[in-house]
């Protein structure tokens, strides 16, 4: 789910079925209605998708709920296995083989994910074939614990700071006690929140309504975001109509992408949020509907504020579309925009009760250092050969002036392509989306889902067969840039290698059935 693409500036023409181009913008492709059979509605409503890829992907993401409970982001104290047998799931052993079994059953899904793929560029699956089975894949992970984070524990502490009067942008949660704040990470207990005021909003609501029940609370707070799911699946459609791409290449890049399920769904992370209301935000701009899809982004932007960095290219499509000289209407757009802009943030503040501390305490995760920041990794790469070449030195200096050259590029590239957008219409969004990754890119912290920002556009664009091999690549490889319980992976580089020479064999996989020649007769193409 994150990876750039190959795009087209021309409208793309009929392709192959194998290589997957077509831009074909239906949900349902005429070719794949699905026969009658046993299963009715169910082959009616899904497009019959191919049964190896839905069962196996459902047993995988089984697996790695019943792993999770054990190696997962869980709770310190839990009172539902505690002083039971089943305890021991997650401790010596027990939690060994946790891991393990996690692990498997997220190979089993990757493979699913793989499989489901190649049926979409065959085309022996549509847009609704490719939905249903990532919907019937996320059925598992609603109720399982925090899977690869412990996000959703700091989520909670915010809200429950804002519920009892605290300033969620001043305090952090290690002013509260109880359970709330016992499951929170170390490194986030003293940092105030870094969300914006809408998600505050959110928070607050869901602490009201589970207050110390951990559980429960997780599991509304992913009930929560997963209304930014229900909009991007909305949206998908009309994206590719206007972008080009094929609706079940889309639904298969974001929507199915184990990054969506795991990381997303299974962390929960608030960005579910900003990837719903930026792609819905964006489509109603294109359908002309400019205030209410501004004021839509605004809503991506009060959860997390890189949001906002679609909004200049929105501006540019609604320009385009006024009358008058080019500086006038883009003016003109700028300046309606703002007015939506500060309406809509003055609404979220109102309803999260807060005030703008928030712009403040957004670079919090900054204090995050490691090498899935590009820049950061530079710097420290370069930390260690001045090391090994004059003797021990302090790191933080070639960080910093790493991060500083990162800054320069990000506003030179992003001066450039909003330029080069002037003339607005779907060139702008793709320029847009790819801002947010080049954003993600040169960003001084990183984490796995920042990516999904300027996928939520990109996944609508045509997208190549070698391009969707990539998309299998680096999701593979963020999946896995933490472990089960949330802790950084990024050192642990012998199993990086291990999973990267799986990943390499997997995005073979989607065009070659037997990458390794372990068949003795050829496979049917």
């Amino acid at each position: 789910m994150t990876s750039q693409p190959q795009l087209s500036t021309t409208p793309a023409g009929p392709a192959a079925p194998e290589a997957g181009l077509s831009a074909t913008s239906v949900l349902t492709e005429p070719a794949l209605a699905p026969p009658a059979g046993e299963f009715g509605w169910w082959q009616r409503w899904s497009g019959n998708p191919g049964r190896k890829p839905l069962l196996l992907g459902l047993l995988g993401n089984v697996i790695l709920v019943l792993g999770g409970v054990g190696a997962g982001g869980v709770l310190r104290r839990d009172p539902v296995l505690e002083g039971t047998p089943f305890a021991a799931w997650r401790f010596g052993h027990g939690y060994n083989l946790a891991v393990m079994v996690t692990y498997f059953g997220l190979a089993l899904a990757v493979w699913a994910w793989v499989l489901l793929g190649r049926d979409v560029l065959s085309r022996r699956a549509g847009g609704r074939a490719v939905l249903s089975s990532a919907l019937l894949w996320t059925v598992p992970i609603v109720a399982s614990p925090p899977l690869f984070s412990r996000d959703p524990y700091s989520y909670l502490a915010y809200g429950t700071l804002a519920l009892q009067g605290h300033d969620p942008y001043v305090d952090g949660p290690n002013i509260l006690t109880g359970p709330i704040t016992d499951n929170v990470h170390w490194f986030w207990q003293d940092t105030p929140a870094p969300y914006g005021p809408l998600f505050v909003a959110v928070a607050k609501a869901v602490a009201g309504v589970t207050g110390e029940n951990m559980i429960l609370g997780v599991i509304l707070m992913r009930l929560a975001m997963m209304v930014g799911l229900v909009l991007f699946i909305a949206a998908i459609p009309g994206l590719c109509r206007h972008l080009g791409g094929r609706p079940a290449v889309a639904l298969w890049v974001a929507v199915a992408n184990p990054v969506m399920i795991v990381h997303l769904i299974g962390g929960p992370h608030n960005d579910l949020l900003v990837v719903g209301f930026l792609a819905m935000g964006t489509l109603m701009v294109l359908n002309r509907r400019h205030a209410g899809g501004i004021a839509l982004v605004t809503a991506a932007a009060a959860v997390k504020a890189t949001a906002g960095l679609a909004l200049p290219f929105l501006v540019l499509v609604w320009a385009a579309r006024l009358r008058g000289p080019e500086l006038s209407r883009i003016v003109r757009a700028a300046a309606a925009g703002i007015a939506v802009f500060v309406a809509t943030l003055a609404a979220c503040s109102a309803l999260g009760g807060v005030g703008l501390g928030w712009l403040v305490t957004a670079s919090a995760p900054t204090n995050i250092t490691n090498w899935l920041s590009l820049p950061t990794g530079v710097g420290q790469l370069v930390h260690s050969v001045v090391a090994w070449a004059f003797g021990p030195v302090w790191d933080m200096p070639y960080i910093q002036a790493a991060r500083a050259l990162a800054v320069l590029i990000f506003l030179y590239v992003g001066v450039k392509l909003w330029l080069s957008a002037r003339s607005g219409g779907p060139d702008a969004v793709r320029k847009g989306a790819l801002l947010l990754i080049v954003f993600v890119l040169c960003s001084p912290a990183v984490l796995p889902w920042y990516y999904t920002w300027g996928m939520a556009l990109l996944a609508a664009v045509a997208w190549t067969a070698r391009g969707m091999q990539a998309v299998i690549l680096v999701s593979c490889f963020l999946i896995v840039a933490a472990f089960p319980s949330g802790e950084v992976s990024l050192y642990a580089f012998g199993y990086l290698i291990l999973v990267m020479a799986c990943a390499v064999v997997a995005a073979i996989s989607l065009r070659k059935p037997d990458p390794l020649g372990l068949r003795s007769t050829p496979v049917p193409r």
